[in-house]
């Protein structure tokens, strides 16, 4: 099980490394914006902060919506929670990714 754990976990990241902050044009993995990723039976729970606290909202909506989407659409995967923290209007941006129907599987 644990080495399934590893692959799931390696797959995450490299959808992870696929997201582009649309600011500045660089890899949300590049940028160290995931804090943690939490993996229980097809259920993932990501962690991560904006570049600053005042970074443009839709921005902010970009990234976590992207995430979200990215990491729902691997096989095995049934739910995905976004949580971003230190950000004028994280409370607003977890709401409505969190809330958002999820993408269609491939």
């Amino acid at each position: 099980m644990n080495q399934d754990i590893q692959q799931v976990k390696r797959q995450i990241f490299d959808e992870l490394t696929k997201i582009v902050d649309p600011e500045i044009g660089v890899s949300i993995m590049e940028l160290e914006l995931i804090d943690k990723v939490d993996i229980k039976e097809g259920s993932v729970d990501i962690d991560l902060h904006l570049t600053s606290p005042f970074c443009p909202a839709v921005f902010g909506f970009k990234i976590a919506q992207d995430v979200r989407d990215n990491v729902y659409k691997l096989n095995g995967i049934e739910g995905v929670k976004v949580n971003v923290s230190n950000h004028f209007m994280a409370e607003a941006i977890n709401k409505q990714v969190n809330e958002s129907n999820p993408p269609p599987k491939p």
